[in-house]
């Protein structure tokens, strides 16, 4: 039995009989028919698909008033990236007080940030109809989570979502800002793809734990940036380990230099190690975080150095 035949039979259509042929079999020869196109038809077809290929990725446009871009992003959710992210940016802002700084909250379906950063309400629009960021703790914010109800799912497909995220990238007035910190969510999918491809990025910073499951999908989160050309400043080693608040005995929970194994593979840097800590979780889902709140406590001082080490790594901005 030859090739088409098979595909034939398991259409469920036979080949015998007389008659007219079945409606898919003239489809069939109707397509080969439309392959055997003219040398003239085919060059034109060339052309046109040349044309469209030309147009290559689409072009990046600055976000007005921001001078460079941060994404902290993880390739698993469960792993601290948003406690980070919130953390990172006050951190950013604690180092250098002449600095501004806004977080952006690009996880639509879960975002986080206006619980941990204690903001509720709608964003007000400024006279060119802009959303205007709401503020806390000096860092400017915007997020999804402003615009529906605390509870209410975000129940969107593909389309919808990156309707809403051009709108939260181009569509708020940031007034102007050094350094705009964007909460990016888990995975490797539309939205990282659409805001690598349609901003400028400084740098992306990735997060993990030291587990192996997490550590798999951080490590296809930084190749997927390397792959949209956007720079990789280096990983952060979330929930590195826990001390016994007790007896002080060191636990490593998710495992030991998990991270720090994956940088070697990588040929990147650890930026820096978060340990495993109550009051890093406290601080957040009472909205005051450790980096404000506590500044003076070991957790918020590894934020600052990791702040410090990503600032170092960041390329000069533009003019």
């Amino acid at each position: 039995m030859g090739i088409w035949q098979r595909r034939l039979l398991f259409a469920g259509m036979s080949l015998r009989g007389g008659g007219r042929a079945p409606w898919s079999l003239r489809g069939i020869r109707a397509l080969v028919v439309r392959r055997q196109l003219s040398g003239a038809e085919s060059e034109n077809l060339k052309q046109r698909r040349t044309q469209i290929m030309s147009r290559g990725l689409p072009k990046q446009k600055p976000i007005e008033g921001v001078k460079q871009v941060i994404v902290v992003a993880s390739g698993k959710g469960g792993v601290g990236k948003s406690t980070t992210a919130v953390n990172l940016a006050l951190a950013l802002a604690a180092n250098d007080s002449s600095k501004a700084i806004g977080l952006l909250d690009a996880d639509v379906y879960g975002p986080s940030i206006p619980k941990m950063m204690n903001l509720k309400g709608n964003p007000e629009l400024s006279q060119n109809n802009q959303m205007r960021p709401l503020l806390n703790y000096g860092i400017a914010c915007m997020s999804m989570g402003f615009l529906v109800e605390e509870s209410a799912p975000v129940i969107w497909r593909g389309l919808m979502v990156m309707s809403a995220i051009e709108k939260l990238l181009r569509q708020v007035d940031w007034g102007q800002l050094d350094y705009l910190v964007v909460d990016m969510p888990p995975g490797t999918g539309d939205v990282q793809l659409s805001v690598s491809q349609n901003i400028p990025i400084s740098g992306a910073v990735i997060v993990s734990t030291p587990q192996d499951i997490a550590l798999m999908d951080a490590h296809k989160g930084a190749e997927m940036f390397r792959k949209v050309h956007v720079p990789v400043l280096g990983l952060i080693q979330n929930m590195s380990v826990f001390q016994c608040p007790k007896c002080k005995h060191k636990t490593h929970i998710f495992g030991a230099d998990g991270a720090k194994r994956l940088a070697k593979t990588l040929d990147l840097d650890v930026l820096g190690d978060i340990p495993l800590h109550l009051s890093i979780r406290e601080a957040s889902d009472t909205g005051q975080p450790v980096v404000f709140s506590q500044p003076e406590s070991d957790e918020a001082k590894a934020y600052l150095r990791i702040a410090v080490e990503v600032v170092r790594r960041l390329p000069p901005p533009p003019e």
